[in-house]
């Protein structure tokens, strides 16, 4: 987008831009969300940048009012196969405040300084400030939407200190931390002594959200001891547990979508809501990444729409479901086992493998069964093959990597059928483009030929195999 096009959509307050750029203000010292409400700015007071990180590094602090850091993240992270797009994912995915960003590049296979200058370069921050960025927005959310310490929020939120919390929310949001916890709306702050309470969530997504389909299939899929869905459509909640860094997790989405109506009676996104407890609060930022990728909820539904809805053949199921998502998965390693295997054997690989909760929620009873696990336990043939490339690192499946890489090494296990390496590549890896071979897609559909397949899929026109 030129200038022209961001300032016309600022003027418009066109909700589709959200997190795709922000504009800052250079009289008030403030950066926003172009679908704000507030009155729109004179154009020659107004700065563009890419992230909040790079609006926050040039001195502009959040607005208060629209809450820019809490926008979707750009959906050309998850489209994009560069270094750029895989290390924004990594950073999502807390890399940085697990290992620095010698970690990160060597995830990337590049020099840290080669890192930090093409991310400066193309998005004005570097992988600190981003990761910076990140924990701010973490640290808001907890302020106003729990009552847990403030100390204990400094260290959930990734920070290394107390003061570097301090300091880095009275930068970004010009109020110490009990500023911004006193400022929330009372109806919004949930008690966090409650112990089955968890974590509160908001799951934003930009444009609409067909949450019934993404539901139905991973009801379809559940896995029981590992995932459950409880409920009458439209009012399900999925649950399930989750392996992390520090520890385990136990997650639960609701189905019904939520969204304000907006000063022109739109409403240009919304959020599902959840909530999650976590043995190590060190893992909150993780575990809300994975769930965003699960759920597919920084996708540009607007952009996916407008090319798959000018194909005779899908326009009339993009019409009947606007806004329909293209599910990840919430670990990488898991869901290439389970395209492999299937549901009822991924089902007895959790009973036999998988790791018992200290303290089972319900149904859930177990983390499903590491890599290193069932390669040791099953080590011979494809599922054999595939858990020890991934246990010793011949493949990897995690957020930053290299997808055209990944599916030739998927290609080269023995057994390992293009059907499988294609769902693999689609679910694990995110990738909106992916298709099996036998589905003939046409290139008109590129590139979200992930999302034409869904629409046949919740149409009754395609079977996934």
């Amino acid at each position: 987008m030129d200038e022209d096009s961001r300032y016309e959509a600022v003027r418009s307050r066109d909700g589709r831009f959200d997190g795709e750029f922000f504009f800052a203000v250079e009289t008030t010292g403030i950066y926003c969300r172009p679908s704000c409400p507030a009155v729109t700015p004179k154009r020659p007071h107004v700065r563009y940048y890419a992230t909040a990180a790079a609006a926050q590094g040039a001195g502009f602090r959040a607005c208060r009012r629209c809450r820019p850091d809490a926008v979707p993240g750009s959906a050309d992270w998850n489209v994009r196969a560069d270094v750029v797009g895989r290390a924004m994912r990594l950073i999502g995915d807390g890399v940085i405040d697990r290992e620095g960003v010698a970690g990160l590049a060597a995830r990337l296979g590049y020099s840290a300084r080669q890192v930090q200058r093409q991310l400066t370069a193309e998005l004005g921050a570097g992988p600190v400030a981003l990761a910076r960025a990140q924990r701010a927005h973490t640290a808001r959310v907890l302020l106003q939407t729990t009552d847990l310490p403030v100390t204990h929020i400094a260290f959930t939120a990734g920070f290394a200190s107390v003061r570097q919390f301090n300091d880095t929310v009275r930068a970004v949001y010009a109020a110490t931390p009990s500023e911004l916890r006193a400022a929330a709306p009372r109806t919004r702050r949930r008690p966090a002594a409650a112990p089955t309470a968890g974590i509160p969530l908001r799951l934003a997504h930009r444009g609409p959200y067909q949450a019934g389909p993404v539901f139905d299939l991973l009801q379809h899929e559940a896995v029981p001891g590992v995932e459950e869905i409880t409920g009458r459509p439209g009012a399900r909640t999925y649950r399930r547990t989750l392996r992390l860094p520090h520890g385990a997790g136990i997650v639960a989405v609701d189905e019904r979508t939520r969204a304000p109506r907006t000063s022109s009676g739109t409403r240009p996104g919304g959020w599902l809501e959840g909530r999650l407890h976590l043995t190590d609060p060190r893992d909150l930022t993780t575990a809300v990444q994975r769930l965003r990728r699960l759920f597919d909820l920084d996708a540009d539904p607007y952009a996916v729409d407008e090319r798959l809805g000018a194909d005779p053949r899908l326009a009339p199921l993009v019409a009947a479901r606007p806004g329909l998502r293209s599910p990840g998965a919430a670990d990488p390693d898991e869901a290439a086992v389970r395209a492999l295997v299937g549901p009822a054997a991924a089902a007895e690989l959790v009973r036999r493998y998988g790791k018992a909760l200290d303290a089972p929620c319900g149904s859930l009873t177990h983390l499903f069964p590491e890599p290193a696990v069932l390669a040791g336990a099953e080590p011979h043939g494809t599922l054999g093959a595939l858990t020890a490339a991934l246990a010793d690192g011949a493949l990897r499946l995690d957020p930053g990597a290299d997808r055209d890489e990944a599916h030739r090494a998927l290609l080269a296990l023995p057994g390992l059928t293009a059907a499988v390496a294609a769902a693999v590549r689609t679910r694990a890896l995110g990738d909106p483009d992916a298709a099996p071979p036998e589905a003939h897609t046409p290139d008109s559909w590129r590139p979200w030929r992930s999302y034409a397949l869904n629409h046949l899929r919740a149409a009754g026109e395609w079977e996934i195999r």
